[in-house]
């Protein structure tokens, strides 16, 4: 298999062999690098976080049981540099190509993992998400991606940057290799049953840019002929208090899992990443405890909406995917304003699925459904119901 896409890391493709015969027999996948795989350092898209850890012992969890599942590893996908990214942006090993809009950048930090499904290197790939590293990707490549129910799928052997927001998600084109995948990682049947019942947040689709919300209209609207639908406000305020509050939070977070190696080391950055740490992660006492409380107040208002058998509509990005060569003041507002929509299932740990169900012209817009906690399963089945019944798959390839 040659590397078209610039998806892999430098250097030769990573391949195992499955460990033996299973439901994903017959399937390839790639890993993101931030995953263990026994005998390769884990990179993590950082020249000099490669050189100074050593290879990895045993394989990540995840990738040990698509392994078991029957499923063939094929490569080591390119990340955002130590995950801290949204646009799939990495001045070190490069940015992946989006397949679906060559002149856009691929989303990230999940960036080589989404590319690779997406141009049909592999058929399923593994990524993490935080704050959007899965659904945004999915979103601006066109395809389907989880990011589960915090804590839903073990993060062992996974390079975490925010533990109460990591999560290991996954990417795949079609929806019954979307739902194969997902049953292996979750251990679980996905059942064959559609939403039941379907929020509309209106204060969500405000916060889309024009192009995003004319793209996704006639998908919300048979969505809404064939779901019972209700209409609510998601925040009790601003919902742009979500967004600042995750920010606080997984800052908090982020700094100190690398403020030792950084002190340390004193790496190579790139310009955007160097930003991220140039505060040292100074945050107020009381502005740290305000966004803690304010997590939880989040969480038990969107419980009870859901209330375990709703699933808030939204969609996966508000914007476009940007230029591949925007400046750097694009990159940044970029990647605000993704966060503004990406927080409301980071912050309160919920499960989302991105649904490549439309596009403005030929890039990709994804639609979004956030689930219950721990209802990733009913998220999936949603995900193959509505590609089967609705017609809702515009990229989908039929196996």
């Amino acid at each position: 298999m040659q590397d078209t896409l610039g998806a892999f890391i430098p250097g030769a493709i990573l391949r195992r062999a499955p460990h033996c015969s299973g439901p994903l027999s017959g399937l390839s996948f790639a890993v993101k690098d931030l995953f263990d795989v026994a005998g390769e350092v884990t990179a993590c898209g950082n020249p000099d976080w490669a050189a100074t850890h050593a290879a990895a012992e045993t394989d990540a969890w995840a990738v040990d049981a698509l392994l078991k599942a029957g499923a063939a590893l094929v490569g080591k996908t390119i990340t955002d540099e130590i995950s801290l990214g949204l646009l799939g942006i990495n001045r070190f090993d490069g940015t992946p190509l989006n397949p679906r809009a060559p002149d856009r950048v691929p989303g990230g930090s999940s960036s080589g993992s989404a590319s690779a499904v997406a141009g049909g290197l592999v058929d399923v790939a593994l990524g993490t998400d935080s704050g959007g590293s899965v659904r945004t990707p999915a979103s601006f490549c066109g395809i389907y991606g989880l990011r589960p129910t915090h804590g839903r799928i073990s993060v062992a052997g996974l390079m975490t940057q925010a533990p109460s927001f990591d999560t290991v998600g996954f990417f795949a084109r079609d929806a019954m290799t979307f739902g194969r995948v997902g049953s292996v990682l979750l251990g679980e049947l996905i059942p064959d049953a559609s939403p039941v019942e379907i929020v509309m947040a209106d204060d969500c689709s405000a916060l889309a840019d024009e192009p995003v919300r004319h793209a996704l209209q006639p998908v919300v609207a048979r969505l809404r002929a064939a779901v019972p639908t209700t209409m609510s406000a998601l925040a009790d305020g601003d919902l742009l208090d979500w967004g600042r509050h995750q920010r606080i939070l997984q800052k908090s977070e982020f700094h100190a899992t690398f403020r030792d190696w950084i002190d340390r080391v004193n790496p190579r950055f790139s310009s955007e990443v160097a930003g991220a740490f140039a505060d040292d992660g100074r945050i107020d006492a009381q502005e740290l405890a305000a966004a803690k409380a304010f997590r939880a107040t989040a969480s038990k208002r969107l419980d009870d909406l859901l209330d375990g058998r709703r699933m808030l509509c939204l969609p996966s990005s508000p914007i476009l995917p940007i230029a591949r060569e925007s400046r750097l003041s694009e990159i940044r507002a970029a990647v605000h304003r993704i966060v503004d929509l990406t927080c409301i299932a980071g912050l309160t740990g919920l499960p989302q699925v991105s649904l490549p169900v439309a596009t403005s012209g030929p890039i990709p817009v994804g639609l979004s459904l956030i689930g219950w906690r721990g209802g990733d399963a009913s998220l999936l089945a949603a995900a193959r119901t509505l590609a089967r019944d609705f017609s809702l798959g515009l990229f989908e390839e039929h196996a």
